[in-house]
């Protein structure tokens, strides 16, 4: 941390992310000056604007980037951004320019770090674990990849002995981090851009495994093979720490928790999925083995919000039901549909979703049309580019995924004719899902919904 102790200023390249924010306001509220860049004006920039910290949108080397000092002004990036002239500027002046995951490597050298990783679930469970630390009333401060419902945020301080970290295996960034406490939910193929192919994720994830000096303090979902001794957990079958007697009570989900030496009955929650209960049951292993007491956490779990973007549901007086969530792959969508199908099995369901990346999209094409044609009608958005060019994917278009998606009632769609033509559908259910700027469709759906 000695390093981040020299600086007073700190510039962000690709300020809007969703890491790179929680970021910003770790040093905001330390008492830096914290200003940066992002190509687009989001509901989170906005947030962070009214935080007091500066934020431009345009990529010009103007006064405020001029009047910066190397020696106290530390530079970090996010290697979603590729090319950029602020970035080109900071480099050939010769600040220190970090990425986002080394610097929040160097903070979590300081602290216990409880740090959790996976291809699917790492939301989650990281900010479920961050909200039995706020309830149990622990010093730890968390960055995550979402937005608590609990905290209105993806960034919380509340002393600094631990630190609950979303760790992001994109560009093996996880590899950066000193974890003291470690999960992985899930190793299945993704980032493919990065890794390749399943077997070099999967060694990428023995390797962040292989950071957690105490293989008790190593929790791994059932099934995975980490390569190294660890302590496991499941749902509905024997692990070291395991959730059964699930049971459904209009939207509330019971279950019983077992320790190796305990068994705790009667757990109750609002969130839907089993997937979720086994988020929940590694969160509440971590939180016992820091010595929480059962009473506490059976209070936290109860009032646990869950993720914006992650299963956010609305019931509306005309009896319709509207869904907004997060998902990106495949297996994502699967859980999410599965759940909506588990609660509403007679209900129609019209789904909108966004493809995230163009070579997402091509590397599962067919686990994606497998799960979109579990919808009723399908509206499909345009490809959200992120980081890629359309010109480097060539015949990789939501047209040529609409195609291998089996329903009858099926279109692409912009993002700006999307809402629109919402509208003129007949539906039970609608669920909004995607990665990319979808979520902008959620006010004006909300606000119509809510009026209907």
């Amino acid at each position: 941390m000695k390093i981040l102790e020299t600086y007073q200023t700190f510039y962000f390249v690709g300020i809007g992310g969703i890491g790179m924010s929680a970021l910003a306001r770790y040093f905001n509220a330390s008492g830096k000056k914290v200003l940066g860049y992002d190509k687009t004006n989001t509901k989170l920039t906005q947030e962070l604007m009214n935080e007091g910290i500066d934020i431009v949108f345009e990529d010009l080397i103007d006064e405020r980037i001029t009047s910066l000092q190397k020696e106290n002004t530390l530079v970090i990036y996010t290697p979603a951004i590729k090319v950029l002239g602020i970035l080109d500027y900071f480099n050939e002046n010769q600040f220190e320019v970090l990425k986002r995951a080394k610097v929040l490597g160097l903070i979590t050298e300081n602290t216990e770090c409880i740090a959790v990783a996976g291809t699917h679930g790492k939301t989650t469970t990281s900010t479920l674990v961050s909200h039995l630390c706020k309830e149990a009333n622990l010093p730890f401060s968390c960055f995550l990849g979402g937005i608590s419902e609990n905290f209105k945020s993806n960034f919380l301080y509340n002393g600094s002995t631990y630190s609950v970290v979303e760790a992001d295996e994109y560009d093996r960034s996880f590899l950066n981090l000193s974890p003291d406490w470690a999960v992985v939910t899930s190793t299945d193929a993704d980032h493919l851009d990065i890794y390749g192919d399943k077997n070099h994720i999967e060694e990428g994830f023995r390797q962040f495994a292989s950071l957690v000096p105490d293989s008790k303090q190593l929790f791994i979902r059932k099934g995975i093979e980490i390569g190294r001794d660890h302590r496991t957990y499941a749902v509905n079958e024997k692990a070291d720490y395991y959730s059964d007697n699930l049971r459904m009570d209009y939207d509330k989900i019971y279950f019983d928790f077992h320790t190796p030496t305990e068994t705790i009955k009667d757990f109750v929650w609002e969130i839907p999925g089993i997937h979720n209960v086994e988020n929940a049951t590694v969160a509440l292993a971590i939180l016992h083995n820091l010595g929480v007491d059962f009473e506490t956490l059976k209070k936290a779990i109860a009032n646990f919000k869950g993720i914006k973007r992650r299963y956010t549901k609305h019931i509306y007086k005309s009896g319709k039901i509207y869904i907004d969530d997060y998902a990106h792959h495949p297996t994502e969508i699967n859980a999410v549909m599965g759940s909506i199908r588990t609660f509403y099995p007679d209900k129609k369901l019209l789904v909108a979703f966004q493809p995230h990346l163009f070579s997402r999209t091509r590397d599962f094409a067919d686990g994606f049309a497998e799960s979109l044609s579990k919808a009723d009608e399908l509206i499909l958005l345009d490809i959200y580019p992120a980081r890629e060019l359309q010109e480097n994917f060539e015949g990789i278009t939501s047209s040529w995924l609409l195609e291998k998606v089996t329903l009858d009632k099926k279109e692409v769609s912009t993002l700006s004719d999307a809402f629109e033509k919402i509208k003129e559908k007949e539906f039970d259910i609608l669920l909004t899902v995607g990665a990319g700027n979808i979520d902008t469709l959620y006010d004006p759906i909300h606000k119509w919904l809510n009026e209907m």
